[in-house]
């Protein structure tokens, strides 16, 4: 069995930058486990595959070691492969998955996700993760991720995180973040227990930093960066119990898997 398979850089205008996503398109889902092979296989942070569904696609996220609930970044690739590879003629798609319907649209050059916010609340910060952090926090949160506020830009550049500290933690990721010097926040996402370490690039992630930086900024409309060696853009709106974020993708790799 021949299956069509696409690498996209997403949350960027440029091959090598943002975060790359596998994408695989199926006329009927493969197994679980098949998928869970699949992602470990392509050992990229996230595949996405998706099978139409009346009108809209069901959607799901493999790491290369586990299934997810929500991912930013592989939604956008899957999206950008839908409108232009696909044959696709509208300007909106709606996808359900696990954590409800998520609706995509072209506007302009870009692709506007919108997902469900998640304002992460003060915690007691574990121990461990102080331990695993070389620079010391302002504030600690918690939503699906832990949340840690740090002074400025210059701390989520520097900082350095230990993971044998971090792998201790039962947790999809760690969220660092800070206002930002030319954009309003920036950020980086940490994964513990995984083959990625860090992410490049976490649309899911902004599902917290969304609400949280409105609040902190008392602005609807926010800029981002997410500081990885790779970068991300993304332009962000908090809409309340929903969030929006928007940004480029590119076509990197396309070709074809064989299953027997």
């Amino acid at each position: 069995m021949n299956l069509p398979i696409y690498t996209v850089d997403a949350f960027t205008n440029k091959i090598f930058g943002g975060n790359p996503a596998a994408v695989c398109p199926l006329d009927a889902w493969l197994s679980t486990a098949t998928m869970q092979q699949l992602a470990a296989e392509n050992n990229l942070s996230e595949t996405a595959f998706f099978v139409q569904e009346n009108d809209g696609f069901h959607i799901r996220w493999f790491t290369p070691e586990f299934e997810i609930d929500l991912c930013g970044h592989a939604t956008l690739a899957s999206a950008y492969i839908i409108f232009n590879e696909l044959d696709y003629g509208k300007d909106s798609i709606r996808f359900t998955c696990q954590s409800g319907e998520l609706v995509v649209t072209k506007r302009g050059d870009k692709i506007e996700l919108d997902f469900p916010s998640r304002m992460p609340q003060a915690v007691e910060p574990p121990e461990i993760l102080l331990k695993g952090l070389s620079i010391a926090p302002e504030l600690v949160l918690k939503s699906r991720d832990y949340f840690v506020v740090f002074e400025n830009e210059e701390a989520i550049r520097n900082l350095k995180v230990d993971m044998n500290y971090l792998n201790q933690l039962d947790v999809v990721g760690i969220i660092a973040t800070a206002a930002g010097n030319e954009v309003d926040f920036v950020s980086r996402f940490f994964v513990p227990n995984s083959v990625i370490g860090e992410d490049p690039v976490t649309g899911s992630a902004h599902c917290s930093l969304i609400p949280y930086w409105s609040k902190q900024l008392n602005k609807k409309a926010l800029v981002a960066q997410q500081l990885s060696k790779r970068v991300g853009h993304l332009w962000c709106e908090d809409k309340g119990e929903r969030v929006t974020m928007a940004g480029n993708a590119v076509l990197y790799m396309k070709g074809e898997y064989y299953l027997p």
